[in-house]
């Protein structure tokens, strides 16, 4: 038996010590230390091996995030010290570096402990050094350089495109109905895609039109067509910018069904879009086919299911998102009063004011969003995917490579209180700098 010393340095009225060397079912009362009005501990005997433990602080779990925490398998976040027979060093106090070592060098006795018995499945948190991230972004690089963008288009599906003519109006409502954030958008005198239509579009067009009216018409928005009002977005940043480029000479970004999706994936963080059509040019010259929406989602899907049954080819993938240098500012968290997540705001959610015409009976600046959540289809409830600092980045990489889902929030397991927010871009400048 090695004598550890548990310490909690965060304050609280009254501190417990739980932990898988007791069965999880006796509470041990952690001391105030002498002097101090923030740390606690307890001193106990343990055996050597390794040790799940947990604090119980004035009636709430936490951990102690400075320290080596795990996932177990019904996904609880604990605290994870190694005891060695000869430890004369209280594993419990060691920083996450140090513990990292100690776990890295017995992780395949411990894997084997945990699997030969009905205990807890461990996953250790291990740091990769710079050449074992750089090894892992190079065999990314080659499966994304030897695939091509046709393997994105699914077995069987819809694409769809709007007639670059259609009423502002029915566009969105087009949008909002199949639940898509991009369209491509068809100029039919041209036979050819023309464009995309995008969220940032419609959030443009209310503010144009609530700037100067107190309330919009549906005529006004009846009046409106797509091709118009890209015409007129163009003519505002040429008075910001300079002369405006004609709309028959601007460049349409756009991807080929040969073209790698190293090089989809590249256009697409370069020039900062969401999507690119997928277009297929016949050598007669006749009518370009729209084949599909490219996006990242449907890239991080391909990347996902290559190396679903082989993750240890990529060790990168198996980091847990804390770290690593992810998350950005991409949305907007909604919190309740004690500073916990109930829901986020979007770009893309913008579009949902189409239903029912909320955008003809409401002032955007009278609107609060308790009002603009009720909006929302209630079959979206999902859309708020959240995860915490431990969870791997390939299990972030599956629920991105849901279309639906744009954005992961990264919060406390304990608190709900935010700490980041992850999105595709930010995980593919990840793996592709």
């Amino acid at each position: 038996m090695v004598l550890i010393t548990f310490t909690w340095r965060y304050g609280g009225s009254q501190v417990f010590l739980y932990g898988s060397f007791n069965g999880w079912t006796d509470q041990l009362l952690m001391n105030l230390v002498e002097g101090s009005a923030a740390v606690f501990q307890r001193i106990i005997d343990l055996p050597p091996g390794y040790h799940q433990y947990k604090f119980l602080i004035d009636g709430t779990w936490q951990v102690d995030q400075e320290q080596l925490c795990v996932q177990d398998e019904y996904g609880a976040i604990n605290n994870l010290i190694f005891v060695k027979e000869s430890d004369s060093t209280p594993s419990a106090l060691l920083r996450e570096d140090t513990q990292s070592k100690l776990v890295s060098g017995f992780a395949r006795s411990m894997h084997l402990e945990a699997s030969s018995s009905r205990g807890l499945q461990l996953e250790p948190v291990m740091q990769l050094s710079a050449n074992e991230i750089d090894v892992s972004r190079r065999r990314l690089f080659m499966l994304l350089s030897s695939s091509r963008a046709d393997g994105l288009i699914p077995n069987s599906g819809k694409v769809f495109a709007l007639d670059s003519e259609v009423a502002v109006k029915q566009a969105f409502h087009i949008m909002y109905e199949q639940g898509l954030a991009v369209m491509p958008l068809w100029d039919e005198r041209n036979a050819k895609i023309s464009g995309m239509l995008t969220a940032s579009d419609f959030i443009l067009i209310l503010l144009k039109l609530h700037g100067s009216h107190s309330m919009l018409s549906n005529d006004e928005l009846e009046r409106h067509t797509v091709s118009a009002w890209k015409y007129e977005k163009f003519q505002l940043h040429a008075e910001v910018s300079g002369p405006m480029i004609p709309p028959n000479r601007r460049v349409l970004l756009q991807a080929g069904p040969d073209d790698s999706l190293k090089d989809v994936a590249l256009l697409l963080l370069h020039n900062k879009i969401s999507a690119v059509p997928l277009l297929h040019s016949p050598e007669d010259e006749s009518c370009v086919q729209l084949l599909h929406t490219a996006c990242l989602a449907g890239i991080s899907k391909h990347i996902c299911r290559h190396f679903r049954h082989s993750l240890e080819y990529l060790p990168l993938l198996q980091q847990p998102v804390g770290n690593l240098p992810l998350g950005q500012i991409s949305s907007i968290p909604i919190l309740d009063d004690n500073g916990a997540l109930i829901n986020v705001y979007s770009r893309s959610d913008v579009t949902s004011l189409a239903r029912s015409n909320v955008y003809a009976r409401f002032r955007l600046d009278q609107m609060i969003m308790a009002q603009v959540l009720e909006v929302l289809d209630e079959a979206s409830c999902d859309r708020c995917r959240t995860c915490t600092r431990f969870d791997s980045l390939y299990k972030i990489m599956e629920l991105l490579s849901d279309p639906i889902t744009r954005r992961i929030v990264v919060i406390d397991p304990n608190t709900r209180h935010v700490k980041g927010i992850i999105t595709l871009r930010d995980v593919f400048n990840l793996l592709l700098s």
